[in-house]
């Protein structure tokens, strides 16, 4: 009971920190950018969302760091000032950091995959083999799923896609409890103007 207790508590902690996060960025952005169309407000609020999702695990984890090295390559002058707002200047090194170890893990998947063509494929296959083949295919479709996950072993790409999921879950729910907000306001305008 009490360890429920606790995974709610820190899950809405999260939460809190993920909305303060998300909320400043927007704020930044729309600060920069004084003209904006539908497209620069849906940039605004993806690059905000990624950059307090990744912040709020403090980059301990794969993923959240391969969000933030996503988002260091798409830097222009106004996501600059919005990642250093949402970071603090302190820990925009991680974002070099990430880039690095994007680069490297990338080199060895790549060595990797040509190892695996050279090796070639056996023509009859046992009924585990198909079964390991299957389980293959699916682990690359994880890979592709979890931001970083190309470069991870088959453990590591389990803990990180849970890690992943639960903070998609986190800021989905945020997202939805501010639409619900923002409806209940408009329902209660249209019936003080009626």
């Amino acid at each position: 009971m009490k360890a429920r207790m606790q995974n709610s508590s820190s899950s809405a902690l999260l939460k809190q920190e993920f909305l303060k996060k998300w909320i400043n960025g927007l704020q930044t952005y729309t600060n920069t950018k004084k003209e904006m169309t539908i497209l620069d407000r849906k940039n605004a609020i993806k690059l905000s969302a990624d950059i307090a999702i990744a912040s709020t695990r403090n980059f301990s984890t794969n993923w959240s760091r391969a969000v933030m090295a996503d988002v260091s390559k798409n830097v222009d002058g106004s996501s600059k000032i919005v990642t250093e707002k949402i970071l603090g200047r302190k820990e925009t090194c991680i974002i070099k950091c990430s880039k690095n170890i994007m680069r490297k893990s990338r080199l060895l998947a790549h060595r990797k995959r040509a190892i695996r063509r050279t090796i070639g494929r056996t023509s009859v296959k046992a009924a585990s083999a198909i079964a390991k083949e299957l389980v293959k295919k699916r682990t690359r479709v994880l890979k592709r799923l979890v931001p970083g996950g190309k470069q991870m072993n088959e453990i590591c790409l389990i803990k990180e896609t849970l890690d992943y999921i639960a903070s998609l879950q986190v800021q989905v729910d945020v997202m939805r409890n501010i639409a619900n907000a923002a409806d209940q306001c408009l329902d209660s305008t249209e019936r003080s103007l009626l």
